[in-house]
């Protein structure tokens, strides 16, 4: 059966895991979260998504759903009524159902139910769909408001890949190239999580960043301003890294946890709460407003070589 050897659902004790495949790729993806746990290139051998050891960081490429970030006091206001949600919401968290599948593609689906609704007061239907082509993964994101009343969401990416990637190589043998040369600030976080008042002063008109453990002692690097459509990571000494493209993301997250072997390149359509913010989701700065009825689409692609 020709489908079976292209797609193939493997069930472990806590969840299930699918794969997809062409002669070039091979990805993994857990039903938990639609959380991608494996970028593999057939002819490198090589696996290009961070490993999820727990000591450090035991995600891999959590989505962010239905907010980016963190809420200031862990919670907002809508219609007079205060809700709890902890950081990047709760699709991370959930099961999610798969409603399409062909060897190249497949597509995961979250919807609304009266667990969610406790904590957030919205009908929604939210797909996360894989599609391969050549070297090339793209992850798209559909939030359909199944509701009657205007849909207050963010959603955004959080793909942690290896870095370094090639054995005998090391952290400082790589850097970001931004598609665009940069002049921009950074947005430093509280302890909190949350968007202080003012930038501080970053990139100056260049379009590489090399990598050091000490970029991220801090907290992630967050961008509200970046020209660039994508971000590259690549090495100085062999030709093998991902690059990352953006289109209409306007908030981008670049983090690794402390002296982990990774970075994340996070596009995102939203991002944390400020120290002012009101607590209103309506007033949320990056928020998304979706009438009834409407449907939002964003996707990221990312080419592995």
């Amino acid at each position: 059966m020709p489908l079976m050897k292209e797609l193939t659902k493997m069930k472990d004790k806590n969840a299930s895991m699918y794969q997809i495949s062409n002669d070039q790729l091979t990805i993994s993806i857990s039903a938990t979260g639609a959380e991608l746990q494996g970028i593999y290139h057939r002819e490198n051998k090589q696996e290009y998504l961070w490993s999820g050891d727990p000591a450090f960081w035991g995600k891999k490429s959590p989505v962010l759903f239905p907010i980016v970030g963190g809420l200031k006091d862990n919670s907002y206001v809508y219609e007079g009524n205060l809700y709890e949600m902890s950081r990047h919401g709760f699709a991370r968290e959930k099961v999610f159902t798969v409603t399409e599948q062909t060897p190249h593609q497949i597509h995961f689906t979250l919807l609304a139910d009266e667990e969610t609704r406790k904590i957030y007061p919205f009908d929604f239907c939210f797909s996360v769909i894989y599609s391969l082509q050549d070297n090339k993964l793209t992850v798209t994101y559909q939030v359909d408001n199944t509701g009657n009343k205007t849909l207050w969401f963010s959603v955004g990416a959080h793909p942690a890949f290896a870095v370094p990637l090639v054995k005998g190589t090391e952290f400082p043998d790589h850097y970001l190239e931004f598609s665009e040369k940069e002049t921009t600030g950074i947005w430093p976080l509280t302890r909190e999580g949350l968007i202080k008042k003012a930038p501080e002063p970053f990139l100056e008109n260049t379009d590489h960043l090399p990598l050091m453990k000490e970029l991220f002692y801090r907290d992630a690097l967050v961008f509200k301003s970046l020209r660039s459509n994508s971000i590259a990571i690549r090495s100085l000494v062999n030709n093998h890294g991902i690059k990352l493209q953006f289109d209409e993301f306007p908030y981008m997250g670049i983090w690794s946890a402390r002296n982990a072997d990774f970075v994340c390149i996070e596009p995102w359509c939203g991002i944390a709460d400020t120290e002012e913010a009101t607590g209103d989701i309506t007033q949320k700065e990056g928020i998304n407003a979706l009438h009834p009825g409407g449907s939002f689409v964003r996707s990221w692609q990312v080419k592995i070589f």
